[in-house]
């Protein structure tokens, strides 16, 4: 194969159905463009009644979801917060933003993420030093769920609240149980990247009503309830737009074909590469079901000849755009003081960053884009 790809093939670019503009249209006729509106208490009732949680919040974006559920645990500074190192910054920015101390935690190799083995050795020296952490925060790597028959319990056991970072995860689902629906809080986020988008946006949801109803006064700047504006506390403008939450609603209608076409891009990726000497995918335990948010490949250098890097700069030069496993926070200049525990001894994040690469995979990539990308992936291996 050689040549250039006569337009940019994006990593994971926004997908629009179409019925987005009519959802649009709507809340301009009613003249429903400012912050809520009657999208936004549809689409957090669907997403509520998605993820089989009793509430659903929606706000400007998943880092506010994340915030908010920080604030509704009670973190304050010198608290101490656990979190999988491999992910995205803003799964534990807010925690520390809010004076929080972070402990990392690595990840296991059957599904990259969160090590129930790492997270006990942490429970049990936090249990030891008399100092728990506020909350356990767990991430869906790239629309895989976590082990939660091992986690769960285990932070059950410890007394410690869980957040699922669900994030990457929408359409995932652990044991038939939709993703977003484990823990205290969980989160979605609907950035312009993910399965579905808003173009900007989060939900918050969990079944505590009480947490809810405080979040939903807080992410509104905390108004009181008075003809006039006052204020007892400081709150946040973290609501979401009845425009976008319409764009959400048409969105969301179309998830299962999303999940299904994200599945199908990681078949023919896998399908092109599995008998490849050096090259494997992220897994998929048996027991769950991921979204394939995007197909993740590691590449041994070794084996093949070439690194993840030389792919990326030879994918880039066809106006391809892939990009590296997130590199994980205990790797990061602003977490180089964080405590961090390995998986048995190892250090399964580090070597996902050392070798993994995250290939196109949008739900609209046509036959030829993925064609292309394989093809010139092949070009550059011996």
């Amino acid at each position: 194969m050689s040549g250039i790809s006569g337009k940019r093939i994006y990593l994971s670019p926004p997908h629009v159905g179409g019925e987005e503009i009519e959802y649009v249209k709507e809340a301009f006729e009613t003249n429903w463009v400012a912050p809520l509106g009657p999208h936004v208490e549809v689409f957090e009732r669907e997403c509520a009644l998605h993820s089989g949680r009793t509430a659903a919040l929606a706000l400007s974006s998943g880092t506010a979801a994340v915030t908010m559920s920080a604030i509704l645990t009670g973190i304050k500074p010198g608290d101490v917060c656990f979190c999988s190192s491999l992910t995205f910054v803003a799964s534990l920015a807010p925690f520390a933003q809010l004076g929080a101390e972070s402990v990392l935690i690595d990840s296991e190799p059957e599904s990259w993420n969160m090590s129930p083995r790492a997270l006990e050795t942490a429970l049990r020296d936090a249990e030891k030093s008399g100092r728990m952490p506020r909350a356990v925060i767990m991430a869906n790597l790239y629309g895989q769920p976590c082990d939660m028959d091992r986690i769960l319990p285990l932070c059950e056991r410890y007394g410690v609240p869980v957040i699922e970072d669900a994030a990457e995860s929408l359409g995932s689902a652990y044991m038939g149980r939709p993703s977003g629906s484990f823990g205290k809080f969980s989160f979605y986020s609907f950035n312009g990247n993910k399965i579905i988008t808003t173009s900007g946006g989060g939900m918050l949801l969990s079944d505590d009503a009480g947490a809810m109803e405080r979040a939903r006064f807080l992410s509104a700047q905390a108004r009181d309830p008075a003809p006039w504006y006052q204020h007892s506390e400081l709150g946040y403008n973290f609501r979401m737009s009845n425009i976008l939450a319409g764009i959400g609603r048409a969105q969301l209608k179309l998830l299962p074909s999303r999940v299904e076409a994200r599945r199908a891009v990681f078949r023919k990726y896998y399908e092109a590469f599995s008998e490849t000497s050096g090259i494997a995918f992220m897994p998929e335990p048996e027991w769950s079901q991921s979204n394939r948010w995007l197909t993740v490949m590691t590449v041994d250098p070794e084996k093949t000849g070439v690194a993840n890097l030389d792919i990326m700069k030879a994918l880039e030069a066809v106006n391809v755009e892939s990009r590296p496993v997130w590199k994980p926070m205990h790797m990061q200049p602003v977490f180089a003081s964080a405590k961090y525990y390995g998986h048995e001894g190892r250090d399964i994040s580090g070597a996902l960053f050392a070798r993994g690469l995250c290939l196109p995979s949008g739900s609209n990539m046509t036959d030829d884009d993925i064609s292309f990308v394989i093809g010139a992936i092949r070009d550059i291996l011996p």
